[in-house]
C-alpha cells in the first residue's frame, strides 16, 4: 500500500514537472498582472473581473503553454537525462503516452475555449500551438533560431493581450524590448550550462558553435543594451513610483551580473542565471505593487 501510494505521488509530481506546471503558474501571475496593470488603461477592476474574453485569452494561453511544456520534454527527453537527472527520474514514473494524451487534451481545451470566443482568437492559438510544436521538433536545434524562437514564443501570449487592449505607447515598446532582451539573456545563459549535453544531441547553440568566450561577450553586450533601455524607461517615467525604482536598482543588478560573468568564478553562470530569473519575478511583483499603490 505504501509503495503504491509512493508510486502514485511520484506519477503526479512527474506529470507536474513534465508539463512545467510551476512555470505556467508563474506565467499566469505575469499575464494577469500585466493585463490589468499594464495593458488595461480604461476598464475598472470590476469590469476587468467580468471581462470573460480576457480571462479566456489567458486560460487559452496557459493551456497552450502546458501543452508546449509537455511536447518540449517529449523531444528533449534524452538530453534531460543528462541536464536534469532528478526531474527525468521522477518523470519516468509516468509513461510517455500519458504525457501525449495530456498534450492533446490541453491543446484541444485551449482551442475549444478560443473557438467559443472568436474565430480570430482560435486562429491565433492554432498558430501558437503549431509554433510550439515546431520549436520543440526543429527550431530548438538550429543556431540563433533556437534562442529567438524561444523568446518570441514566451512573449506570444502577452502580444495577444496587448492586441486585445490595443494599448500601444513608447513605454510599452521599451518594456517589450527590455523583456525580450532579458529572456534572450536567460536562454543563452542556460545554453552555456547545458553545452556538453547540447553537443552530444546535436543542438547548435552559441556556446557550442562559437565557444564560451563569444557567448559571454554576447551576454555582456545584451546586458549593457538592457542597461541603456532601463535608463530610457527611468528618464521617461522619472523616479516617482515603485516601477521606476525597480529599473533604477536594476542598473546595479546588471553591473553586478557583468562583473560575475567577466570574473568567471565557479558557478558564476549558474548564479547569474538564477539571480536574473529572481530579478524578473521581482519585476512582476513591482508592477503589481506599483499598480496597487499608484
Amino acid at each position: 500500500m505504501n509503495k503504491s501510494l509512493f508510486y502514485r505521488i511520484s506519477q503526479f509530481f512527474g506529470f507536474l514537472l513534465g508539463a512545467k506546471v510551476f512555470i505556467t503558474a508563474l506565467l499566469a501571475f505575469a499575464l494577469y498582472v500585466s493585463a490589468y496593470f499594464l495593458f488595461n488603461q480604461e476598464e475598472s477592476f470590476r469590469n476587468f473581473v467580468f471581462d470573460y474574453k480576457v480571462h479566456g485569452l489567458i486560460f487559452c494561453s496557459l493551456f497552450s503553454i502546458l501543452a508546449g511544456g509537455i511536447i518540449n520534454q517529449f523531444y528533449d527527453k534524452e538530453k534531460d537525462t543528462l541536464t536534469k537527472p532528478f526531474r527525468s527520474r521522477i518523470q519516468n514514473f509516468l509513461k510517455q503516452k500519458y504525457f501525449l494524451y495530456a498534450y492533446l487534451f490541453f491543446n484541444s481545451l485551449s482551442l475549444g475555449i478560443a473557438g467559443l470566443l472568436s474565430f480570430r482568437i482560435f486562429l491565433f492559438f492554432l498558430i501558437y500551438q503549431f509554433l510550439m510544436w515546431f520549436y520543440s521538433h526543429k527550431l530548438s536545434k538550429i543556431l540563433f533560431l533556437n534562442n529567438l524562437s524561444f523568446v518570441i514564443l514566451t512573449l506570444y501570449p502577452f502580444f495577444g493581450i496587448l492586441v486585445y487592449y490595443r494599448t500601444f505607447s513608447k513605454e510599452i515598446i521599451f518594456l517589450a524590448i527590455f523583456l525580450f532582451l532579458m529572456l534572450l539573456i536567460l536562454d543563452i545563459l542556460k545554453d552555456t550550462l547545458t553545452k556538453n549535453a547540447d553537443k552530444i544531441f546535436n543542438y547548435s547553440t552559441i556556446p557550442n558553435v562559437f565557444g564560451d568566450r563569444v557567448a559571454i561577450n554576447n551576454l555582456i553586450f545584451l546586458i549593457i543594451t538592457n542597461i541603456l533601455i532601463s535608463m530610457k524607461i527611468i528618464s521617461h517615467n522619472g523616479l516617482h513610483n515603485i516601477w521606476s525604482y525597480y529599473f533604477a536598482v536594476g542598473l546595479f543588478v546588471f553591473i553586478f551580473c557583468i562583473y560575475f560573468l567577466l570574473q568567471n568564478f565557479k558557478n558564476s553562470k549558474f548564479f547569474t542565471l538564477n539571480f536574473l530569473r529572481l530579478w524578473l519575478f521581482i519585476g512582476i511583483c513591482a508592477m503589481l505593487l506599483n499598480g496597487i499603490f499608484h
